[in-house]
């Protein structure tokens, strides 16, 4: 026999062999086994390829299509393989694991919106019908704008009440209020009028109780033109109060201080648990506040940029999680970041 005769003779031998193993393959193991032996790198046919230099070169072309030949069709016959296997593996599945359609699906979980997200919305809603923008301020600001610029130099001891969180960077800390987004809108709009709320979330450090945390979210309201009164204020804040509680929402003005207000004032609003005869919640005076307000300091009025004889405004601060107890008659504070999916839910 020839060599020639004899190369051939070995590919055949090889692609016989190798189809013979093929067809007793019964599942993915063994046809993943089966491909690394027949065409892996140290596979018979792949030998063929490697000894080709031995060969005389008159030779090589030959044995080199014929072996291209012999990969070309185990590669074709492990693909028909596969195929069948998967067929015969779906209809096995389709025997053995029956689907019972009269059975009810399963529930899809609907996302909702959180309380608090609920009455911001509300709130945004009730003074855009008034006419007010939304103003959107930094969470975290510059010593100077959370307190000097609203009338609370570094001696002031007014800082006290807003004790906060500082950062690393010396005179950069966590907002207090929405307030500081005063003089940001003033010193974009001056000298123009002014109608806006800048609602946002504000950190102190506060003792946890049923009616206080360290973190809430306020709504800052501001009006700047000339001519704002104090009756203004009032007439706006009690609009805005029979919306959100309802028409018969008691609600009463008491003098207080604030820097950067004068003269200032605080809304209450009769207590939703006990109905104004006392409890813990509203610390047994039948009323909660929601909201601090006031004319416009003039300190405050100059360093955004009007000028206090000619321009006045009215401010108020309202806290949405206190808004929000009492809209939905919730007694602890403390259940809008707890994340109990229980209490979530009724929402």
């Amino acid at each position: 026999m020839t060599e020639k005769e004899q190369a051939l003779a070995e590919l055949e031998k090889i692609r016989s062999e190798a189809l013979a193993v093929l067809a007793d393959v019964a599942d993915e193991e063994g046809l993943e086994a089966w491909r690394v032996a027949h065409l892996g790198r140290n596979s018979p046919v792949m030998g063929v390829f490697s000894g080709m230099g031995k060969l005389d070169k008159e030779l090589r072309p030959l044995m080199g299509k014929a072996a291209n030949e012999v990969r070309q069709t185990l590669e074709e016959a492990l693909a028909e393989k596969r195929e069948l296997l998967e067929t015969a593996a779906l209809q096995n599945m389709l025997t053995t694991e029956k689907l019972d359609v009269t059975l009810p699906g399963r529930p899809v979980d609907r996302g909702r919106l959180h309380p608090l997200t609920k009455v911001l919305r509300r709130v945004t809603r009730i003074f855009g019908d008034m006419g007010f923008q939304v103003y959107r301020s930094p969470e975290v600001e510059t010593d100077d704008y959370n307190f000097t610029y609203l009338n609370m130099p570094p001696y002031h001891p007014a800082r006290d009440m807003w004790d906060t969180f500082y950062t690393k960077r010396d005179g950069v800390l966590l907002r207090t209020h929405t307030s500081p987004g005063q003089i940001r809108v003033m010193r974009e709009r001056a000298p123009e009028p002014i109608r806006a709320i800048l609602p946002g979330a504000t950190m102190r450090y506060e003792q946890l109780s049923a009616r206080s945390e360290i973190e809430f979210v306020q709504v800052e309201v501001l009006v700047i033109g000339k001519g704002v009164t104090f009756a203004e204020l009032k007439g706006t804040l009690d609009d805005f109060a029979r919306r959100l509680f309802g028409e018969d929402a008691r609600t009463r003005l008491r003098p207080s201080h604030f820097p950067f207000t004068e003269p200032s004032a605080e809304m209450d609003v009769g207590c939703f648990v006990c109905g104004g005869e006392g409890c813990p919640v509203c610390k047994e005076t039948g009323w909660l506040e929601i909201l601090g307000c006031g004319m416009v300091h003039p300190v405050v009025l100059q360093y955004g940029g009007y000028d206090p004889e000619v321009y006045s405004g009215f401010a108020a601060g309202m806290g949405i999680d206190r808004s929000t107890l009492m809209r939905y008659r919730i007694d602890d504070i403390r259940h809008f970041r707890n994340n109990d999916i229980r209490f979530l839910r009724q929402f």
